[in-house]
C-alpha cells in the first residue's frame, strides 16, 4: 500500500525537523476511537437505566456519573484536534490536502461543544427522566444538538473526501470502506434527527459512530506509515 502511495506523498516533511511530533499527533487519532467506544461500552454496561435501543450516547453525561462521558468528549475531541493537526503536516497535495484535515478538526472540536452544552434527559434516563422524549428541548439540549450535527456532518464529508483521495490512489478497499462509512453515517444519523422513533435507526446511529470511529483509527494510522522511518 506504501509503495502505491509514495510518489503522491513525495512531499511528505522528509525535510522537517518534527516529523517525530506529526508522528505523535498522528497517533492521537488511533487511540481516540478505541478510548471513546471503550469508555462508552463500559459505561452502556454498568449504568442502570441506559437502553441503546432509545438512548444515544450523549445522555451518558447525565447524572452522577455524567462526568466520565464529559471526560471522554473532551479528551477524545483534544486527541481528534491533534490528530488533524498532524494530518495536515503530512497531506501535502491532491484530495483532502485542503479539506480532510479541516473537517476532522472541527468534528474534535465538536466533541468538546458536546461536553459543554449537555443533552436533554428523557427515554428513562438518567433514572427518573421521563420514559418518552423530553416534551420541550433546553437551550443546552439545542446546543448539543447543533454541535453534534454540525461534527456528524464534518465526519461524513470527511469520510467522502478521503474516499476520492483513496480512489485517485488506487486504494479501492480504503475507498469502498471511507464511502460506505459516510454514507451510512448520514441515512443513520438524519433518520435518528428527523423524529421518526424508530429503534433500526438508533442502533445504526450506534454501528456508524463506531464504524466512524474505527475508520478515523484507520486513516490515522495509514498516515502515520506514509511518515518515512528513518526521519523519526
Amino acid at each position: 500500500m506504501h509503495g502505491v502511495a509514495s510518489s503522491e506523498y513525495a512531499a511528505i516533511a522528509t525535510q522537517r525537523s518534527d516529523t517525530g511530533l506529526t508522528r505523535a499527533l498522528l497517533r492521537c487519532g488511533i487511540l481516540a476511537g478505541p478510548l471513546f467506544i471503550i469508555v462508552g461500552m463500559i459505561q452502556v454496561l454498568t449504568r442502570p437505566g441506559f437502553d441503546v435501543r432509545y438512548n444515544v450516547l450523549s445522555q451518558m453525561a447525565l447524572g452522577d456519573l455524567g462526568w466520565i462521558q464529559v471526560a471522554n468528549f473532551v479528551t477524545s475531541g483534544l486527541l481528534v484536534i491533534a490528530c488533524a493537526i498532524g494530518m495536515r503536516h503530512v497531506i501535502r497535495s491532491g484530495p483532502a490536502a485542503t479539506w480532510g484535515s479541516r473537517l476532522i478538526a472541527v468534528y474534535g472540536v465538536s466533541l468538546i461543544g458536546a461536553a459543554i452544552f449537555g443533552a436533554d434527559p428523557g427515554f428513562g434516563f438518567p433514572p427518573g427522566a421521563p420514559a418518552g422524549p423530553p416534551s420541550t428541548m433546553s437551550t443546552h439540549g439545542l446546543l448539543h444538538f447543533a454541535c453534534a450535527g454540525v461534527g456528524f456532518f464534518a465526519l461524513i464529508a470527511a469520510c467522502i473526501i478521503f474516499a476520492r483521495r483513496y480512489a485517485k490512489l488506487g486504494q479501492r478497499v480504503r475507498a469502498a470502506y471511507s464511502a460506505a462509512t459516510g454514507v451510512f453515517f448520514l441515512v443513520a444519523f438524519v433518520g435518528t434527527a428527523s423524529g421518526a422513533g424508530l429503534v433500526a435507526f438508533t442502533l445504526a446511529l450506534w454501528v456508524a459512530i463506531a464504524l466512524a470511529w474505527v475508520w478515523l483509527s484507520a486513516l490515522a494510522a495509514d498516515l502515520t506509515g506514509l511518515i518515512p522511518s528513518g526521519d523519526a
